[in-house]
């Protein structure tokens, strides 16, 4: 199975240990949304979020929400995407005396 998840400016795999949603709300987490926050955008309660991460912490054998974010990281079960290119172009490009706001 290698389906993947997208949620903001993560790519998530399927298939690596965690269930669909533990992978999205850790996801969640990696954007620095509380469970509150994640629990609004999945029209979940809080609750329902916080057993999930501690789910997938247990699986990933961690302790803490920041560990499980880099542990995701380190097994590539998460992926952070390239942001959008930024419209003003490239660092230091001169846009011939041009203001965009």
């Amino acid at each position: 199975m290698n389906s993947k998840i997208v949620v903001g400016l993560w790519k998530g795999h399927l298939g690596k240990g965690l269930a669909p949603r533990e992978l999205q709300y850790v996801m969640g987490a990696a954007q620095g949304m509380t469970a509150k926050e994640i629990a609004k955008q999945f029209n979940v309660a809080a609750c329902t979020v916080a057993k999930r991460l501690a789910s997938a912490m247990f699986k990933l054998g961690v302790t803490r929400q920041t560990a499980l974010v880099a542990e995701a990281m380190r097994r590539e079960i998460i992926v952070g995407l390239p942001e959008s290119p930024n419209p003003q172009g490239p660092a230091g490009e001169s846009n011939d005396g041009v203001f965009i706001a």
